[in-house]
């Protein structure tokens, strides 16, 4: 026949038949289970329900786990055939050993995925190459009653008996399977493809029967087209093995451990057939699961990373989300991340590894950097909506001016399934082709598909370098990006935030998890700080232990499925618990320490552990008392006030007045008017009012919403009550709304001397499919809005002239999001919200979301937040607006466990205009064995800020990270309260890198813009 003529349908048909033809059953098994609701050990694998099952019997619903036992009898007729057992639980499967040890895991057939990609499927294991005809199976196996994806798929045995192989079958599968695909993606007309597809032919023809003969004849004929080798390539394909493990999303972690088990265990077996196999694993997290519950299993892996065949990935404790959590939260997920395949497996890890995250914050390359992370690796700018990611590799350049290269597969996927559509596609869609000679691929099925099977191998072991495709090399991602790092000079470098044009929902969901996340953060710090002024002042022992572990969780939760809000119910109820666990353990330490520090002085103290002096109004025992603490240091707490200056309020009028700020509520509770009385200035346009809290439906999951949500309408909140109040230095409104199921209190407070408006809100949320927002339209003409994000900012258009401004419609600020004009501004804080809008002049909120997917009942909870609006002169920077942002965040601490806090009871305000002098902090005295009055840690520079105070990892120098925080250069002194022998610059990982002069305890520092300094003070001593 015609090359033409034949029909590629008709070769895909032959491939069905070979692959029908590949096992032949010979024999049942016989099946017992042993079912529980929660995972037991092998140890008490018989103390379930039990069950005697045949194909088709139920065992068990969505997350019962079972034990299983296989067996049966090799019947004599198989003797010197190849035997295997196919198993298929409906389920996933751990086989284990005589111990429990994972040997390998087993997948449902019918299991969720894209089947372009593959079939996720292993139900293979082997018996024996050359059977005796005498061999007894007796096998248990640790089952979960889901698929790879946590979907019920019946919870039914499927199939569980000895099967022969015919492995020259099997084998030539392959051969057609990799040629047929291979000449379907060559141009029409090339004699390369007429050449295979009248082979391919002519071997359908042959095989109208498999015999023996035949099928061997049918194997010589491929491999004269399986033999033919390429020339030198244009490009060459770094293939790895790879299965991305999400450690929670639509499963519970109790399940992600035991895909761990039954993924690494499969990589075992799959070394052990294909010697050119190369596996690699992210994540010390899911390593330290694997040693903890699966030791020897472990041990197993460790040989395989001394062999070079397995590959420890990525410098990160988790992959972790990069929107959400804080910039020491990023320190530490590479601190910990880097130290733990250092300790384990003595490698240092020198990419990043992301497939999956929703986003990379523009802070991310100079933390790369500074911890000795070369390169980055994501795929995940794919998938985004409005415009393509004009590379594939490319130079990423972070808001300091750091660059790390940066690698995403051409094939835009981390399951590839190795064929040679795959090899197509990376030489066709590489955007970088013309400046880089190589790609990765990332092959294999992950979420607990064990990666790769052997479908992904043999299709490898054939296309080496196989003519009509580009070369495939099996090798590490190191050395494929040692190789591409050699022409570096070549890429394009991309500036700014990797922004994903999908999933902003997720700066929003599980808003709950944000607060504690946000609340952990700052706790953390202040821990940190205090635990280490309790050890110079008083000798406390360090708990380095327990903040080790603590932290460790915290950085797990910051997973990229966890964090963002796009897990299912069980992993929040299970989280929540354990952050609420988490904060009152930390809160207790905080209290121990400062109850140490403070022993000596008479009566409270107060301690602030920010690098600036505050003057604020506290309230302790229902009587207000203004104080004056030192940067990073702690104060008596002052008798109650006498005389305290009154907040004016009026019921009738609707108004709120300080010195500086006049407020006047509308009817339904909103400002609509805003009057800087200092610079005279009315902050709301005509016709607009301010806090415009709107209730907009919400269709989406927990991903996205949709882009257009404000054309379908906001509803406005109904106000049921408005209450003034006024309180010591304090006054304002109490205003009580209600919509459909749902209430939301709201004070609005005003302190005296203050330029900030705190809107404290407490919402009992009962609402599905919808979204809560506040917005401020402003009298302010920008068109950038400034984003607070790690160790920096980020600025945003504000206006959507270009798609790719139109795709920020939702971004992504920390403690503030700031329109300036060049003389004045206003800034919107808040304690632990991310999804921001800014357009034009308005600045806008997401406080709640309730999509349905895959949490039915995602944030229909009670929630409590504060928000702030903060007029001030100048632009952001010359306001110093970060450390507005960081007083919200960051209470003054009370000894005797009482932190300031805006409550219900009691409104702090930092007045960013007072501050005390430096010499004046410097220089006060202090009774005897008393540490009040002074500064324990002070920069001289306004822009500068003390991000963390920690002891040292490996021994009691202490740690001080340090960043500036305006996008200038500047040179700042950094003076100690206490008494040190040395100093040394140092990277993120505190390995010194150079020593500092020390000049009468200060330390003098230049810094670039947004640059993190870290600085290790030797042997500290604190002396009264």
């Amino acid at each position: 026949m015609p090359y033409e003529r034949i029909n590629p349908e008709q070769l895909r048909a032959m491939l069905e038949r070979l692959q029908a033809r590949i096992y032949d059953p010979v024999a049942e098994l016989r099946v017992t289970a042993w079912v529980t609701t929660e995972p037991v050990s092998y140890e008490e694998r018989m103390s379930g329900r039990r069950l005697d099952l045949a194909p088709g019997d139920r065992w068990g619903q969505l997350w019962d786990c079972a034990w299983f036992h296989f067996t049966g009898e090799v019947p004599a007729s198989t003797a010197g055939k190849k035997v295997v057992l196919l198993l298929d639980v409906n389920g996933e499967v751990c086989l284990v050993d005589e111990e429990g040890t994972p040997v390998q895991g087993l997948t449902n057939i019918n299991s969720e995925f894209d089947y372009s990609l593959g079939k996720p499927g292993k139900r293979v294991v082997a018996v024996s190459e050359s059977a005796t005809g005498t061999e007894t199976i007796d096998l248990w196996g640790d089952a979960g009653c889901n698929d790879l994806f946590g979907r019920y798929r019946s919870g039914t045995l499927k199939e569980a008996v000895v099967a022969i192989c015919r492995e020259e079958v099997r084998q030539l599968y392959y051969d057609a399977e990799v040629l047929l695909e291979t000449a379907e993606r060559l141009p029409e007309g090339s004699a390369r493809r007429a050449r295979i597809f009248k082979v391919l032919y002519d071997v359908s023809l042959l095989l109208t029967d498999l015999g023996d003969e035949r099928v061997a004849k049918a194997r010589r004929m491929l491999g004269e087209q399986l033999a033919k080798r390429g020339g030198d390539p244009v490009l060459t394909i770094s293939a790895i093995g790879h299965a991305h493990i999400d450690l929670a999303w639509l499963w519970p972690i109790r399940e992600t451990i035991r895909k761990g088990a039954r993924t690494f265990s499969t990589a075992l077996r799959m070394m052990e057939r294909y010697p050119d196999y190369v596996f690699g694993a992210s994540q010390p997290q899911l390593y330290e699961w694997m040693k903890r519950h699966y030791p020897k299993l472990y041990e197993q892996v460790k040989a395989r990373v001394q062999e070079g065949r397995w590959e420890p990935q990525g410098a990160m404790w988790v992959e972790s989300d990069t929107n959400v959590p804080g910039g020491e939260s990023l320190v530490r997920q590479i601190l910990y991340g880097k130290r733990y395949f250092q300790q384990e497996f003595g490698m240092e890890m020198k990419s990043l590894w992301m497939p999956d995250v929703f986003g990379y914050t523009a802070s991310l390359p100079q933390i790369l950097k500074k911890a000795r992370v070369d390169y980055m690796m994501t795929q995940k700018l794919s998938w985004s909506t409005y415009n393509r990611h004009p590379h594939h590799t490319f130079m990423w350049e972070g808001i300091d001016g750091s660059q790390i290269l940066t690698h995403m597969p051409p094939e835009d996927t981390y399951n590839s399934p190795a064929a040679p559509r795959s090899i197509a596609k990376a030489e066709n869609d590489y955007l970088d082709s013309a400046v880089s000679d190589r790609a990765l691929m990332l092959f294999g099925i992950g979420d607990g598909g064990g990666g790769p099977g052997e479908e992904h191998l043999e299709r490898l072991a054939r296309e080496k370098n196989l003519l009509g495709l580009s070369p495939v090399e099996q090798e590490t991602s190191a050395r494929f990006f040692e190789l591409l790092a050699e022409h570096r000079e070549r890429y394009q470098v991309w500036r700014g935030e990797l922004y994903l044009e999908k999933h902003q929902g997720t700066l929003t969901s599980q808003a709950r998890s944000k607060r504690f996340n946000r609340k952990l953060e700052k706790s953390l710090r202040e821990l940190e700080y205090a635990a280490v002024l309790a050890q110079l002042t008083a000798g406390v022992p360090y708990p380095a232990q327990e903040l080790e572990q603590i932290w460790k969780e915290v950085l797990l939760y910051q997973f990229h499925d966890i964090l963002p809000g796009s897990s299912i119910k069980r992993v929040y109820d299970e989280s929540l618990e354990r952050y609420a666990w988490l904060l009152d353990r930390v809160e207790q330490l905080i209290d121990a320490s400062y109850e140490a520090a403070s022993r000596g002085a008479e009566g409270p103290v107060v301690f602030n552990s920010l690098p600036w002096g505050r003057e604020e109004w506290l309230k302790q025992d229902g009587r207000w008392r203004y104080v004056q603490v030192p940067a990073m240091g702690c104060a008596k707490l002052p008798e109650a006030a006498e005389s305290i200056p009154a907040v004016c309020v009026s019921e009738r009028e609707r108004t709120i007045e300080n010195e500086l700020l006049v407020l006047t509520l509308g009817d339904n509770g909103e400002i609509v008017s805003l009057l800087d009385k200092e610079h005279e200035r009315e902050l709301v346009p005509t016709g607009f009012s301010l806090n415009r809290l709107r209730v907009y439906t919400d269709d989406g999951d927990a991903w996205d919403f949709r882009q257009d949500y404000r054309q379908t309408g906001g509803e406005r909140l109904t106000l049921r009550l408005a209450e003034a109040y006024s309180d010591g230095p304090t006054a304002g409104f109490v205003l009580h709304y209600g919509y459909g199921a749902s209430e939301l209190i709201q004070r609005i407070v005003l302190t005296s001397g203050s330029r900030r408006v705190d809107f404290v809100t407490n919402v009992d949320w009962k609402e599905s499919g919808r979204m809560l927002r506040t917005s401020f339209p402003l009298q302010i003409r920008a068109d950038s809005v400034s984003c607070d994000i790690q160790f920096g900012y980020l600025r945003r258009p504000t206006h959507r002239n270009t798609m790719w401004d139109y795709a920020k419609d939702e971004i992504c600020a920390h403690q503030y999001a700031d329109l300036s004009e060049p003389d004045y501004g206003v800034a919107l804080l808040n304690d632990c919200k991310y999804g921001h809008r800014a357009e034009d002049g308005e600045l806008d909120l997401n406080l709640l979301r309730s999509p349905s997917y895959p949490d039915p009942e995602a944030d229909r909870a009670r929630h409590s937040f504060t928000y702030s609006l903060y007029p001030h002169e100048g632009n952001h920077v010359e306001a110093l607006v970060f450390r507005a942002g960081y007083a919200l965040n960051v209470p003054l601490r009370i000894s005797g466990g009482q932190a300031a806090q805006l409550s219900e009871d009691a409104s702090v305000d930092a007045i960013p205009s007072a501050r005390t002098p430096i010499s004046a902090e410097l220089s006060a005295t202090a009774e005897q064995g008393d540490v009040t009055g002074r500064s324990f840690l002070l920069p001289s520079h306004p822009n500068v800020m003390i991000e963390a105070v920690k002891r040292a990892e490996d021994d009691d120098a202490l740690i001080i990270r340090l960043f500036e925080t305006a996008g200038t250069r500047l040179v700042t002194k950094l003076h100690a309260g206490f008494a040190f022998s040395g100093a040394w610059l140092t990277d993120l990982l505190e390995d010194k890198l150079a020593a500092l002069e020390v000049e009468e305890g200060a330390i003098t520092l230049p810094m670039g813009p947004f640059e993190i300094v870290t600085v290790r003070l030797e042997r500290p001593e604190f002396r009264h």
